[in-house]
């Protein structure tokens, strides 16, 4: 399952970072894939450079364009079943500025 995370990371990663043609999806990079044991759901984990407001932005646009993010997926690595896909905020990056703005002071 660990390597079919990575593969499904890389693919959603270099798909994203070609860039779509919709506004909201800012500056996105992906940190985790979970994807379920029979393969019909993976979790997207992903960071957003920006406010709480491009946040949402952003997982509003990306879920709208996970139909094109399962077509890439889908091409690229021959899987039997391509995941459904579903966007969360990881927040482990901005917990970790939290803590380590914290041990500064």
């Amino acid at each position: 399952m660990r390597r079919v995370n990575e593969a499904v990371r890389e693919v959603l990663s270099s798909r994203i970072s070609e860039g779509f043609n919709d506004p909201r999806i800012g500056f996105v990079t992906v940190t985790a894939v979970e994807t379920s044991p029979d393969l019909r759901h993976a979790r997207v984990h992903v960071s957003v450079l920006g406010g709480t407001e491009e946040r949402e932005r952003t997982l509003a646009g990306l879920d709208a364009a996970h139909g094109l993010l399962q077509q890439a997926i889908a091409r690229e690595l021959r899987m039997k079943r391509t995941p459904t896909l579903t966007f969360s905020y990881d927040e482990s990056i901005e917990r970790g500025m939290r803590i380590s703005e914290l041990l500064d002071e």
